[in-house]
């Protein structure tokens, strides 16, 4: 049925649950995954603090380690389970958008992803990444609460 399975993941403990129910899941398919992480483009005006002190360089190097550190955590779980793994870093500041069109230019059969759950106000302002592709994405999404 599903052949690959799309992973995206914020480095949250949420999308680690997902991930890991995810590679479950795709063992039992013997399905292949695909992991992917989105990197926010730098911005010299931002809310995010993780901006504020940082020059872009600085960013760009300490957003690819956090990246690196996402990404093995997928690695290291398809491996844990037997099953084939790649994986991939998007700077984005759009993630629901490259994770949609990842998912299409990959061949990915179904995205496999967390929900933060906010909700109210939060979730208002904030917005759902996870919302987004549940929205716009025509594959099928599987959301791990």
């Amino acid at each position: 049925m599903f052949k690959r399975i799309l992973l995206p993941t914020d480095g949250s403990e949420q999308s680690e649950r997902a991930i890991l129910a995810g590679v479950a899941f795709a063992k039992e398919l013997g399905a292949e995954v695909l992991g992917l992480t989105v990197v926010p483009k730098f911005h010299t005006f931002t809310y995010k603090a993780e901006m504020v002190e940082d020059t872009s360089d600085q960013f760009a190097i300490d957003s690819a380690k956090r990246a690196v550190t996402y990404l093995e955590f997928i690695n290291g779980a398809a491996r844990e389970a037997g099953i084939a793994c790649t994986c991939e870093q998007v700077v984005s500041d759009d993630p629901w958008k490259v994770i949609v069109d990842t998912a299409v230019s990959r061949q990915c059969d179904l995205i496999a992803m967390g929900s933060h759950g906010r909700r109210g106000i939060a979730g208002v302002l904030l917005g759902s990444q996870t919302q987004k592709v549940l929205v716009h994405s025509k594959v099928p999404v599987l959301i791990f609460r």
